[in-house]
């Protein structure tokens, strides 16, 4: 008869069976989505050529070091390194290429990718997954989302299926396929680690972050839920070493569709803008404009005849929502401000003075290039010094009319005080002091001399025509 011992090992190994068996029937299995989405999943090159002066001699580009590599991979780029072919005239003729990748979205030929995969190419190549070859031609693209629409001819194409990328959950099951270093059709899986972020000069992207491994290569593949369908474009990632660092970001699939099809219609991408100039609200910004809570976007600048200003947007208003839709972040204004049509009324919630307002206002056209409020001040006028360890003057007529400015002080000089420990510089202009207009030095003082002790207070400063709200707290 077998002891007690011996049973109760023999259920703790099933018991831990049993929960081996059912952890891995909770993991996904992608074989089926591979299957059914790689032949619409494509490998771009690109073909540029260099002038002649940037060739390297020799007949190949310089060849990097690839000691210690395995045989197999010293082959792989051996390979891959392009010719210089000579030009015409008998000089050589530099051909750079690059790699990337993209997707199929309709059966007749519509491929997207990013913009900088294809951005200054002469030739683009599309490689499909029985390794066929077709020569794409560039539809349209939009540098400001990074999205590219190809056209290969073809009929009867596979193509995927698009999905919606406003019904991802952070935590879910997503998967890349894509050309890493070349390496066609590699997938790789994760997570969606966030969603809305916004990166560093990419204002029109509420980006989704994942964990998935994208390396080079795989830019302008597809991101795809665990429904098979393609919910992100794969763009950029976040990394100290070239490769992957567990930050991943792709393109809403709701963004790139509507860049798409405006390319395709139009050929040209339109957007919302508003005409201002927004920071984020800190705590002690919160803590100086009375909110509870450090929420919305800071209006730090309002351009002049820009839809903003039109619709009566001041100043020093936090905007709070657009269209009942909560601003958490100021980065969330730009994206669904960029989302809306030129010509639509829009409705906002602002804090002003303390006080909560509606305004309502039509959205206007994202201009081409941004604009910048050129001028800088000089000293001139009217001199005043006070306890925040300033001198200001008053501006000049032209340069309030450089600047756009019914009034306003320029610094002169900083001398040792709080204006120091905040950063402030001679040149810098001051325009709203503790939620209170400057009109002249002397009303300047005034404000300063009545600042409260120990409680944010804000400064709205023009930096080479650049607008920004700064907080800092007067000792006793």
């Amino acid at each position: 008869m077998p002891s007690l011992k011996l049973c109760f090992s023999a259920v703790l190994a099933v018991l831990l069976l049993g929960q081996a068996v059912a952890a891995h029937a909770q993991l996904p299995d992608f074989t089926e989505l591979v299957e059914e989405a790689s032949p619409a999943v494509v490998n771009i090159s690109t073909r540029q050529k260099i002038p002649a002066r940037a060739a390297t001699g020799g007949g190949q580009l310089p060849m990097p070091d690839l000691e210690g590599l395995p045989p197999i991979f010293r082959e792989f780029f051996e390979r891959n390194i392009p010719q210089v072919p000579r030009s015409p005239g008998g000089g050589r003729q530099r051909e750079a290429q690059s790699l990337g990748s993209g997707f199929i979205i309709s059966a007749d030929g519509y491929v997207l990718t990013n913009n900088h995969v294809i951005a200054d190419a002469d030739e683009i190549i599309v490689r499909l997954s029985d390794r066929s070859e077709l020569e794409a031609k560039l539809v349209g693209a939009d540098p400001r989302s990074d999205v590219a629409l190809l056209k290969v001819e073809g009929d009867d194409l596979p193509t995927v299926r698009l999905g919606k990328s406003e019904d991802l959950k952070v935590g879910e099951w997503v998967l890349a396929i894509g050309s890493p270093f070349g390496f066609d059709h590699s997938v790789t899986a994760g997570i969606v680690s966030a969603k809305g972020r916004s990166l560093p000069n990419e204002s029109y992207v509420p980006f989704i972050q994942t964990d998935v491994a994208i390396n080079p290569g795989n830019s302008g593949g597809p991101l795809f839920n665990l429904d098979g369908e393609v919910v992100g474009i794969n763009s950029q990632i976040f990394t100290r070493s070239g490769g992957f660092m567990g930050l991943s970001f792709a393109i809403p699939m709701s963004v790139a569709m509507d860049v798409a099809d405006q390319l395709k219609t139009d050929g040209k991408v339109s957007r919302g803008w508003l005409g201002v100039v927004i920071q984020e609200v800190n705590k002690d910004l919160a803590e100086s404009f009375g909110l509870d809570k450090p929420a919305g976007a800071l209006v730090a600048q309002v351009l002049d005849n820009g839809p903003a200003a039109k619709g009566g947007l001041q100043v020093g208003d936090v905007i709070l929502s657009l269209n009942d839709k909560p601003i958490i972040m100021s980065a969330d204004l730009p994206h669904l401000v960029g989302g809306l049509k030129p010509g639509s009324q829009a409705e906002m919630d602002v804090v002003r003075e303390g006080s909560r307002k509606k305004l309502k206002l039509t959205i206007g056209a994202l201009p081409e290039e941004g604009e910048v409020l050129a001028g800088s001040a000089t000293p001139g006028g009217e001199r005043s010094s006070n306890r925040l360890g300033v001198k200001v003057v008053e501006l000049t007529a032209e340069q309030r009319k450089s600047l756009d400015l019914q009034g306003g002080v320029v610094i002169t000089e900083v001398q040792e005080g709080p204006a120091a420990m905040i950063g402030l510089r001679p040149g810098d202009v001051i325009t709203h002091l503790n939620n209170q207009a400057i009109d002249s030095a002397r009303t300047f003082t005034q404000v300063a001399q009545s600042l409260p002790k120990n409680r944010s207070v804000s400064m709205r400063v023009l930096r080479q025509g650049r607008a920004s709200f700064i907080t800092f707290k007067l000792a006793e």
